[in-house]
């Protein structure tokens, strides 16, 4: 299946192809490669938007996940027919990342890829709330 990606800021150059093929690797590995996922490389006003909507922080952040089903960690979704195999949406908060980067030198496309890795954790039911949790992701 596919990796939609949609770059829907401009304050931040984006190199598509490597983050797309790093998502693809990344799904593969963790046995869905048969699942849709959506990828947004969003600004700071959509991921503040988003945050303040979904989780009342409204303040721009690095991932938010939005999972198409519910699963425990690391099980992979039984769809019911092929309109249900989609993992769901990832949002990355480009802007932020970005600023992230540049305080800590690091490269942005590997933080990307990093990022986009976590947010597909979170789609494969992996949470954080707890240090054990966090551990596991």
């Amino acid at each position: 299946m596919s990796v939609a990606l949609r770059n829907a800021q401009r304050a931040v150059p984006v190199r598509r192809a490597p983050l797309r093929r790093a998502v693809c690797i990344l799904r593969d590995a963790l046995g869905a490669s048969r699942f849709d996922v959506g990828l947004v490389c969003a600004g700071d006003g959509l991921m503040r938007r988003l945050n303040g909507a979904y989780r009342q922080r409204p303040e721009p952040t690095d991932v938010l996940s939005f999972p198409f089903h519910r699963v425990a960690a690391g099980e992979l979704p039984r769809p019911r027919s092929r309109d249900e195999y989609s993992l769901g949406d990832i949002f990355l908060g480009v802007e932020y990342i970005h600023r992230q980067c540049r305080d800590t030198g690091e490269h942005l496309d590997s933080v990307l890829a990093v990022t986009a890795a976590h947010g597909l954790c979170h789609l494969l039911g992996y949470r954080h709330d707890t240090r054990a949790e966090w551990q596991q992701v």
